[in-house]
């Protein structure tokens, strides 16, 4: 009995010697906070994403793409974060589309034009003027916080990718010429290069003139040789191009809305943890609106280029937008058998709003 007593006598001693050794629980300073982790995104795993553009040095596409990866690093402290290629590194608008529905790459800033390709719908941005006579602010609205943008994001999502932004500023892709065009009337017989887009070219066609669908690596080269005497674009990619070095005039046509896209596979977009989705569409919000707020500077900036270096610019009346849409019903007509006449209903009662 003496013995059991002693072995317990022990253990009791043993068990209070632990007890005092474990270091005891800090308690908080009087006056201070309790340390906490300020990074909400810390827990998650890092993911780096894959992003490129087919734009001109300087141009929007480019700008809005790296200050998107700039913005996301900050917001997830660095946990988000993006290698962004611009500049045709990767290769053409199809080709890095091609590449996001592949798994390649991630997300792609392009227009609209190529994107017709992967999403049938998207023809809808190829109606001649249909954007002309509105504000950015109005087209904003229709463009992204509409019912038209739940509409032709059920097309995208289709196609498996999500657009989180459509970028404009209510500027436009302009008409360049070797051929002083101060009517309707001259636009008969140019010889002007399009994308390879079948609405583009048929827009030109109704104008009178001769669409020619050229690679971009081929333009200048071309009009320098007088294969073609005309191109339409947005005036940064003009200036980035120095077309005003092969191309006399600048021609206000107005014609297609200069329109870039954030477009992400739905398959990478779907399997980010919902804090990185929403991180992610802040970022693009956030530098949205900062390039926006710079997109007139920039295009009248790149317009004083051109004129400096040489170009005259040719405005038009405002009749002129109703007399091009009078040549262009037939195309109207057939985009609204491509998209359906709803979806183009929809825009417009959107845009009239």
């Amino acid at each position: 009995m003496k013995k059991l007593l002693l072995v317990l006598l022990a253990l009791a001693m043993v068990f209070a010697f632990v007890a005092c050794a474990a270091p005891a629980e800090e308690e908080p300073v009087a006056g201070e906070e309790p340390v906490a982790d300020d990074n909400p995104y810390a827990a998650l795993d890092p993911v780096v994403l894959k992003g490129a553009d087919n734009a001109s040095v300087g141009a929007a596409a480019q700008l809005f793409g790296e200050l998107v990866a700039e913005k996301v690093a900050a917001i997830t402290g660095d946990q988000l974060t993006v290698e962004y290629y611009p500049n045709s590194v990767l290769g053409n608008d199809q080709e890095l589309q091609g590449q996001m529905l592949a798994g390649d790459i991630d997300f792609v800033i392009c227009q609209t034009a190529q994107t017709v390709n992967f999403v049938p719908e998207v023809a809808i941005f190829d109606l001649p003027m249909v954007f002309a006579k509105y504000d950015a602010a109005t087209i904003d609205q229709a463009l992204n916080k509409s019912a038209f943008t739940d509409a032709i994001n059920e097309a995208y999502g289709a196609q498996g990718m999500y657009c989180l932004h459509y970028l404009q500023a209510a500027t436009f892709r302009e008409t360049t010429s070797n051929r002083a065009i101060h009517s309707i009337d001259d636009f008969n017989g140019l010889m002007i290069r399009t994308m390879e887009n079948a609405n583009h070219m048929a827009f030109w066609q109704a104008m009178g003139a001769q669409p020619t669908p050229l690679p971009w690596s081929e333009v200048y080269m071309s009009l320098q040789q007088g294969l073609i005497e005309a191109q339409e674009n947005a005036t940064d990619t003009c200036a980035g191009n120095n077309l005003q070095e092969v191309q006399d005039y600048l021609i206000l046509t107005h014609h297609i809305l200069y329109c870039n896209q954030f477009l992400i596979s739905s398959a990478l977009f779907d399997s980010l943890d919902p804090a990185y989705q929403e991180a992610l569409q802040q970022a693009i919000d956030e530098a949205a609106a900062e390039i926006e707020a710079q997109l007139v500077t920039i295009n009248d900036e790149n317009l004083q280029i051109l004129v400096d270096g040489g170009m005259e610019v040719i405005e038009f009346e405002a009749s002129f937008i109703d007399e091009v849409l009078a040549m262009a019903e037939g195309v109207y007509a057939s985009i609204g058998e491509q998209v359906g006449t709803d979806l183009v209903e929809l825009l417009q009662t959107e845009l009239a709003k």
